[in-house]
């Protein structure tokens, strides 16, 4: 999972400023690199590195970020290495020059860099599907000929609509892509079930019209720009460097499938994608939750809900107003430990918990106590938070997970790799339980996490939910590629993938030790 933002402003000097900002909005879908690139109009700046946006960017380097155009990204690495040559955007001078930032994973990379050196004579330097990604958008704008800017700048925006359309019969997976072309503009488009989520926003400044695409609308509302909808799936958009707007479906019919697991857990409870406010989502889930319990346990004797932050507290709030159960804030939340569940190792993951997190004894002393998760997924955070409340003198610690048992790995840009990371993978519910220390477990029904996230007015009601069922809606994923994908990004794997920078790699660009 990653974050992107593109962004035009006719009559700004420098971009970068903004995408920054929003860049810092969307850190929580991408902790471990960072990169903007702008354009003048005749030039491509950019900068690049590992780590969080406010760790990359000096204000000098803000200060060399020059033009009206612009994208940003925050990555989260699934496919590839944490390389700091794998940071993104990527870049390729042929032709015109285009940059190209990316949020997915592609499931046929490995067959498409090959097409790319064997057929289209262009060379991937990187093992990142998002490189893969812009070579094959940019052969297919340069078989489209020379671009006429000026007069017949629409001619140009069909040139552009006409290579994404191509993208989509070469290209499976799951992406969301904003990118720009050197003296043109910038281009957004979403793959054809749309299961990585991207929005639109505008506002109109100083006579012109300004527009923001990004991965989330609290990006876009953060800025101070009006959300206007979502970019739907398989459309394309393009926005000149004036400011001027352009949009066409480029896919053939294809469902409607946006991944759940953006409500679950990834996505800032305070924005609204495929129509769907992920806060609501998260509210009806936890209401649904408490309706199981009472069905299965109506006499449960809890004392207090406790939320496991942050993600599961929205869930967890309700949850508590259906039982009729108080709820308290039971940990104290350290803000500058990273997300454990993206984090590579179970052994650093595990260790990063109680770094993470402090109980308040109070809240647990002689209290059988609920806590709620937004979801189970390797079981080793939960364990370590089940024996944090018996330390902090719980009597007795239920559990409780606002989604369904994880049980098959995600291919579409979630790093869930290997099966046989899933606690829950070969565990009856009895036997999660166990593992994890608790006296009672409840997950959450599939089918109240369809309805939880259903509500939208877009009447959306099929989802990628593949960790969850075990369908991929792509229909290209099969037993050999989940056993090629569990070797190459498993944990064991990723030891194997050092990511230090002691080789420099080509576009690596370094963070220095140096005042700001």
């Amino acid at each position: 999972m990653c974050g992107i933002i593109g962004l035009v402003t006719p009559n700004l000097d420098s971009v970068a400023p903004l995408i920054y900002n929003g860049l810092t909005v969307l850190q929580h879908r991408g902790q471990d690199a960072a990169g903007i690139m702008t354009s003048d109009g005749d030039h491509l700046f950019q900068r690049k590195g590992n780590g969080l946006v406010r760790d990359v960017f000096y204000q000098r380097h803000m200060n060399q970020l020059v033009g009206n155009v612009g994208i940003g990204h925050v990555r989260y690495p699934t496919a590839g290495t944490s390389s700091s040559a794998e940071a993104q955007p990527f870049y390729t001078n042929s032709p015109y020059g285009i940059g190209l930032a990316h949020n997915g994973n592609l499931t046929n990379a490995a067959d498409l860099s090959q097409q790319l050196y064997s057929e289209n004579l262009r060379h991937v330097n990187t093992s990142s599907d998002s490189e893969v990604l812009l070579n094959v958008f940019a052969h297919e704008i340069q078989t489209r000929g020379r671009m006429n800017i000026g007069k017949d700048l629409f001619l140009n925006v069909e040139d552009v609509f006409q290579a994404v359309e191509n993208v989509h019969r070469r290209v499976r997976g799951a992406y969301s892509v904003v990118g720009l072309i050197t003296g043109y503009g910038l281009f957004a488009f979403r793959d054809p079930h749309g299961i990585r989520p991207l929005v639109l926003g505008t506002r109109h400044h100083e006579g012109s019209d300004e527009w923001v695409v990004a991965s989330e609308s609290v990006a876009i509302t953060a800025l101070g720009y009006k959300l206007v909808r979502d970019v739907e799936p398989g459309e394309c958009v393009f926005i000149s460097m004036d400011g001027k707007m352009f949009h066409q479906s480029t896919s053939l019919d294809t469902p409607y499938t946006p991944c759940i697991f953006e409500h679950v857990y990834f996505a800032r409870p305070d924005s609204v994608i495929d129509g769907i406010s992920v806060h609501s989502a998260r509210l009806e889930m936890g209401r649904r939750l408490a309706e199981k319990i009472m069905r299965e346990r109506p006499d449960h004797r809890i004392d207090v809900v406790i939320s496991i932050p942050d993600s599961g507290r929205i869930a967890a709030i309700e949850l508590s107003n259906v039982l009729g159960v108080p709820y308290r804030e039971g940990f104290v939340k350290n803000r500058y430990i990273g997300r454990t569940f993206i984090m590579p190792g179970q052994e650093l993951r595990r260790s990063s918990v109680r770094k993470k997190l402090n109980t308040l004894p109070d809240e647990f002393l002689s209290k059988t106590v609920l806590l709620v998760d937004d979801s189970i997924i390797r079981g080793n955070t939960s364990q370590e938070i089940v024996q944090m409340a018996r330390d902090a003198g719980a009597t007795s610690v239920y559990f409780a997970s606002a989604a369904p048992p994880v049980l098959h790995p995600n291919v579409y840009g979630i790093d869930m790799p290997a099966a046989d990371e899933y606690i829950a993978h070969t565990r009856t519910v009895d036997e999660i339980c166990a593992e994890i220390g608790a006296d009672w477990l409840i997950y959450q029904d599939f089918d109240d996490l369809v309805a939880a996230c259903s509500s939208g007015h877009k009447g959306i009601s099929h989802f990628e939910a593949s960790c969850f069922t075990g369908e991929y809606v792509t229909g290209d994923v099969n037993t050999e590629y989940l056993e090629a994908l569990e070797l190459a990004r498993s944990d064991k794997a990723k030891h194997g993938h050092p990511s230090d920078g002691d080789v420099l790699e080509l576009h690596t660009q370094t963070v220095e030790e140096e005042p700001r």
